[in-house]
């Protein structure tokens, strides 16, 4: 199998297992508790060129990016450099992650949260908007047709934004027939993981015109950022370019000066 379909495989077991703790009817009648939505859209758009710092301790290519990784500190530091969003991976398995980081780290900063994860049902929904996010991420290549237009319903329902994420011309033709208000291109190919900023360059023109356009992944010097502010994108989405290096907000502010 790709790594795509394993880390969907081992997620179809994680979910169950959520499920077996707290049921989805617990989830749902929890939701009128849930924190105080904080746009996510308004904040990219309320800057020239918008940062979506992502707090990522490993990923499956290049295991451990950060030993000393503490997320609190991470989300205070990017905070100080201007990021316009947070990214919260709260995979464990294969990044190493935890949902924990979401409520932790929304204590920490104002600014508005996405959940990255691979949210493939429903539970992960609700369960995203209890945990603090402002928004999930919903990948294309990983859902049906159906799925993703009933999940992006879903969210927007209970006042959840949606980044969707494509990687193709037909995937984008998907999140523009939904409406997506948020559209992200991600330059890593799932199956193989290899990064090219190519493929945002080259896609960028399929986006439909109302949704803001998001550049995700191998994004890692002020010429690769300003190359996708002019090719249309309003907002890129950093992670490993940012949490490897000595200073995380001096190479935040370096990404759009």
């Amino acid at each position: 199998m790709s790594i795509l379909q394993t880390i969907l495989e081992q997620k179809r077991v994680e979910v169950e297992e959520a499920k077996g703790r707290i049921p989805l009817k617990a989830l749902k009648d929890r939701l009128n508790d849930a924190p105080f939505h904080r746009p996510f859209a308004d904040s990219l758009r309320s800057k020239e060129f918008a940062v979506i710092a992502e707090i990522k301790k490993a990923s499956p290519s290049r295991g451990i990016l950060v030993r000393d990784f503490d997320h609190r500190k991470l989300s205070r530091e990017f905070r100080s450099g201007g990021a316009a969003a947070l990214s919260v991976l709260t995979d464990a398995k294969f990044f190493q992650g935890d949902p924990r980081f979401l409520m932790e780290i929304r204590e920490m900063v104002d600014l508005p949260l996405l959940r990255k994860d691979f949210i493939i049902d429903e539970y992960q929904v609700y369960e995203s908007k209890l945990l603090g996010a402002d928004a999930i991420l919903l990948i294309v290549k990983a859902l049906t047709r159906d799925q993703l237009e009933r999940l992006h319903s879903l969210a927007r329902a209970i006042g959840l934004e949606v980044l969707v994420e494509t990687h193709t011309r037909e995937e984008i033709e998907q999140a523009n027939g939904i409406s997506a208000d948020l559209i992200g291109v991600n330059n890593r190919d799932l199956e193989s993981f290899d990064v090219s900023l190519d493929r945002s360059l080259m896609l960028r023109q399929y986006i439909r015109q109302e949704a803001l356009a998001v550049s995700e992944s191998g994004i890692r010097s002020t010429e690769d950022g300003i190359k996708l502010k002019n090719a249309g994108f309003r907002a890129i989405l950093v992670g490993e370019g940012l949490v490897a290096r000595g200073n995380p907000t001096e190479a935040l502010q370096n990404l759009v000066r």
